[in-house]
């Protein structure tokens, strides 16, 4: 069976019987082309499905202003606001954006990488996959002089700009929070060390613990960081001779499956066990108790990093910095 080709503007005036001219000018909106044509257009575009060719589109013009994202996950609600806030800040500049997903997978990001590279898109956001450790790929798009802008997992060894949470007070709040109200031996269930935002996480979580004389080892870090892995390993966790009375989640979907195995086991939280998350994801109210976390703002992430985007397609020239966007402890019924 032959594929269908895809409906052009030629179709859509053939269908119209008006030029091909007219149709170009009325799908960009041209103030020569009245309303009524300009609908018209639209509802026979919609009609045919016609999708605009943005890359092709970018060749006829003097501007390219087609932005390559690479999303690490698409069904995270972290990433969706992150996303939210990019194609809103896009749009009002009249950007358009291609978006990849690596599913965390590290293979696949690189090989989205090059071909939004190999696309020739005006410039790049990447959030790098929990698997990434090598940056070759992402040293190629700077040396391609391709604008690039790391949002929500900062990579040092980078020399772009790079807006993220700020992990760290976010984790020492968080922690000195559990701290006050009573918890003495606070484990810190993180994401594979190699990803910086667990590092900076697990640096606010120590600092909190040394600086109110409560640091043990490094024994106390659990790696897990997804529902499943905590609710298998939270069980001998808290019935060893030694259980913590306080955990600390590298995120939300961990923090539920520690609170899932511990109703299991009968461990009242927060009299018996205080659990503290963070992202503040959609799950994090729907837990009974819901739960504490340190809430990220995931919009203001994507905008800022498209901002600093634009920016660098405007000849910023500046030296590479990296944006903090401030956390907020939003304290529920999983601590005291």
């Amino acid at each position: 069976m032959r594929a269908m080709k895809p409906t052009t503007i030629k179709d859509i005036a053939r269908e119209l019987g008006v030029a091909v001219s007219t149709v170009s000018r009325a799908l960009q909106d041209h103030p020569d082309i009245s309303e009524a044509t300009k609908r018209l257009v639209r509802e026979c575009a919609q009609r045919l499905n016609y999708k605009p060719n943005l890359l092709a589109s970018n060749l006829r013009t003097s501007k390219n202003t087609t932005i390559g994202v690479m999303m690490p996950e698409l069904n995270h609600h972290f990433f969706a606001s992150v996303l939210d806030g990019i194609e809103q800040t896009a749009k009002k500049y009249g950007y358009n954006i291609l978006i990849c997903q690596s599913r965390e997978d590290v293979d696949k990001e690189v090989q989205n990488v090059r071909t939004l590279l190999y696309s020739r898109v005006a410039g790049m956001l990447v959030g790098v996959s929990k698997e990434t450790k090598s940056l070759q790929h992402l040293q190629d798009v700077l040396a391609s002089h391709v604008p690039l802008v790391l949002f929500d997992r900062p990579c040092p060894s980078l020399p772009c700009d790079q807006v993220v949470s700020d992990d760290y007070v976010g984790a020492y709040k968080a922690v000195e929070h559990l701290i006050q109200t009573g918890c003495k031996r606070i484990l810190y269930f993180s994401s594979p060390m190699q990803l910086e935002v667990a590092h900076r996480r697990y640096q606010g979580w120590r600092d909190a613990l040394q600086h109110h004389n409560l640091w043990r080892d490094m024994d106390d870090i659990v790696i897990c960081d997804t529902r499943e892995q905590a609710i298998e390993l939270a069980p001998d966790i808290l019935t060893a001779a030694e259980a913590p009375d306080a955990i600390f989640c590298v995120n939300d979907h961990c923090a539920a499956g520690v609170l899932y195995a511990a109703q299991r086991l009968g461990v009242r939280v927060p009299e018996d066990l205080a659990i503290c998350g963070f992202s503040d994801a959609p799950l994090a109210r729907t837990t009974t108790p819901m739960l504490t976390t340190v809430g990220q703002h995931g919009a203001e992430i994507g905008e800022r990093a498209m901002q600093c985007l634009l920016r660098r397609l405007d000849g910023d020239q500046r030296t590479p910095h990296t944006e903090m966007v401030c956390t907020d402890l939003i304290v529920r019924g999983t601590t005291k």
